[in-house]
């Protein structure tokens, strides 16, 4: 069956980096569109950023040029780098697969999901 599993996320001050990976099995990695969503406490889930089969990125508004999102098909392996975090940034991460490419952002329809990461940003 399919699988999404989150790591990488911790306890960083204001400005830090952290590296979130997402490990896929049990589907055609390759030619399925992943993405990286969040949800703070008390807020409502939003997009991070989302890549197709084909490598093409889509960033929400407020996080390109800190957050970079990739992927390696050879390892069935999601990663979203993370830098220069800020407070607001605290919130659980989670990891997602589809294979229609074009819901991108929105998380909705998203078939797989991993268990999430908690990401902690500090002053």
């Amino acid at each position: 069956q399919v699988q999404l599993v989150e790591s990488g996320g911790g306890s960083v001050r204001v400005g830090g980096s952290l590296r979130l990976s997402c490990a896929a099995s049990g589907y055609t990695y390759s030619s399925y569109s992943m993405a990286w969503f969040r949800q703070a406490p008390g807020k409502e889930r939003e997009g991070v950023a989302h890549i197709d089969s084909d490598g093409i990125i889509t960033y929400a508004d407020g996080v390109n040029s800190r957050f970079t999102i990739s992927r390696d098909n050879a390892k069935n392996t999601l990663y979203l780098q993370m830098n220069s975090l800020k407070p607001e940034a605290m919130a659980m991460y989670y990891c997602a697969a589809d294979n229609r490419w074009w819901l991108k952002l929105n998380s909705g329809p998203y078939n797989y999901w991993g268990q999430g990461t908690t990401v902690t940003v500090s002053s």
